[in-house]
């Protein structure tokens, strides 16, 4: 995988590069996900100091909790980031990517809250709540 990716928002307002290896995508069943989103997350992330963010004027911080908010464009709505607020790194979701990302699934966490209306069939990892190396709202 490629040491540089770049992405964007639907509409463009809110571009992204980064650099350096980025993890394998976590994807989030929780109800704050679903809601957001309308299905779940998958997102990778990276070090805030392997970020740049152009258009960040565009960007509506959503404090789900007092753990972490969520970043989307105030423009189209695109989800592109969740920032816990004590970590130095930034999730920022998948999708957002321009293409070929490289990037590979590595698990699912909040599987005990996933919506009903589909099942977890890909083979990966699930867990009930989180894993000891994701840090997550409680």
């Amino acid at each position: 995988m490629s040491d540089s990716h770049q992405g964007s928002c639907l509409c463009g307002a809110v571009r992204f590069r980064t650099r350096g290896a980025l993890r394998g995508v976590v994807y989030c069943h929780c109800s704050q996900c679903r809601k957001q989103s309308g299905h779940f997350y998958a997102a990778t992330n990276v070090a805030d100091a392997d970020i740049v963010i152009e258009g960040s004027e565009s960007i509506t911080w959503y404090e789900a909790s007092s753990f972490a908010r969520r970043g989307f464009c105030k423009a189209c709505g695109s989800v592109l980031f969740w920032k816990p607020g004590d970590q130095d790194y930034i999730s920022v979701m998948a999708g957002s990517f321009d293409r070929p990302t490289g990037l590979k699934g590595d698990c699912h966490i909040f599987v005990g809250d996933k919506g009903d209306y589909y099942s977890i069939d890909d083979g990966l990892p699930q867990f009930e709540k989180s894993t000891p190396s994701i840090p997550v709202a409680e």
